[in-house]
C-alpha cells in the first residue's frame, strides 16, 4: 500500500469533548467534516443522536455529505471491566454491530476503560478480554470487524506498554483487532513505533493524532508524532484497511472544531494523503 492509497477520515470527539457547549446535531459534523476535505467518520454513539436506530438514514444523510462510515465507536461507563455488567455491555455491542453491518466495511470500535471500575486492575484485563472476545465473536457473526482503542485518559486500563501486553496476550487476534490511537500510546510511553510494529498484526485502522513533549494535544504536525513512520509502518500491516482517522482534542479544537479538523486534513496533504 502507497500513501497514496490511504483514506483520510475524521472522528467526532473533537466536538463531544466540548459537552454542554456544542449544541449541534448529527447533520453538522457531517457538513464540517464532508466540508474539511475527508472521505470518512467516525461517529460515537454520544453523537449519533437522531440516526440512532435509523441506519438508511445515516446512509442517505452520509452519501450527501461524500462521506464513508469508517467505523461507530462506543464505550461504557465501566471501560468493560465489571463482570455483572457484561450482558448490557454485550447487548451495547450487538446494537451497534447490528447498526455498522448495514454499512459495508465499517468496523465497531469499543474504547478501553477511561476511568476503571474499583477493585483490584489487574482483574480487569480478564472482564475487559471476555467482552471483547465475546464482541468479536457477535461481530463475526453479523460481518463486522470488532477493535480495541485505548485511552489515556484518567485511571485508564490501557496506558503503557505492560498494560498493551496484558490485554492482548487475552484477546484472540482472530476476533479482535486494533485501533492504534498514536496520541493515547505517546502520553503512555515513548515507544510508539516498537508497539505499533510489535503488533502490527492486530492494526485494522489507525487513529493519527499528535501530542507535545509533555503529553499535551497537540494539532497534527505540531507534536513529536512521527506521522510518516507511523504511515509506513501501518502500510506494511497486514489487516489494516487503509484508513487513517484525525482525531483532535487540543486547545485550538476546543476553540474552532471546524477550522481545527480543516487545518488537519491540509496538514495530511503535506504528508501525500
Amino acid at each position: 500500500m502507497t500513501v497514496k492509497d490511504l483514506k483520510v477520515g475524521c472522528q467526532t470527539f473533537t466536538w463531544e469533548m466540548l459537552g454542554d457547549r456544542f449544541t449541534g446535531g448529527p447533520d453538522d459534523l457531517l457538513k464540517a467534516i464532508g466540508d474539511g476535505g475527508y472521505a470518512g467518520i467516525e461517529i460515537t454513539d454520544t453523537m449519533i443522536g437522531r440516526y440512532a436506530g435509523k441506519p438508511a438514514e445515516f446512509a442517505a444523510a452520509l452519501k450527501s455529505s461524500g462521506l464513508t462510515l469508517v467505523s461507530f465507536a462506543f464505550g461504557s461507563k465501566s471501560g468493560f471491566t465489571l463482570k455483572d455488567e457484561i450482558g448490557a455491555d454485550l447487548e451495547a455491542a450487538q446494537r451497534w454491530i447490528d447498526f455498522a453491518a448495514a454499512f459495508p466495511g465499517a468496523l465497531v470500535s469499543m474504547g478501553s476503560a477511561t476511568v476503571v471500575s474499583d477493585g483490584p486492575r489487574d482483574g480487569k484485563f480478564a472482564i475487559a478480554a471476555e467482552v471483547y472476545n465475546k464482541a468479536g465473536e457477535l461481530g463475526r457473526k453479523a460481518g463486522v470487524q470488532v477493535a480495541v482503542h485505548p485511552s489515556s485518559h484518567h485511571n485508564t486500563l490501557l496506558f503503557d506498554r505492560a498494560d498493551y501486553d496484558a490485554m492482548f496476550a487475552l484477546l484472540d487476534p482472530g476476533l479482535v483487532g486494533w485501533v492504534p490511537d498514536t496520541g493515547h500510546i505517546l502520553r503512555g510511553h515513548k515507544d510508539m513505533a516498537d508497539t505499533l510494529s510489535t503488533y502490527r498484526d492486530r492494526i485494522r485502522y489507525i487513529h493519527l493524532k499528535d501530542v507535545d513533549a509533555n503529553g499535551t494535544w497537540a494539532m497534527l504536525g505540531q507534536g513529536v508524532c512521527d506521522t510518516p513512520e507511523v504511515i509506513e509502518i501501518a502500510s506494511t500491516a497486514p489487516h489494516f484497511n487503509g484508513w487513517l482517522v484525525l482525531e483532535e482534542e487540543s486547545e485550538t479544537a476546543a476553540a474552532d472544531p471546524a477550522g481545527a479538523v480543516k487545518t488537519n486534513r491540509q496538514t495530511m496533504r503535506s504528508y501525500g494523503a
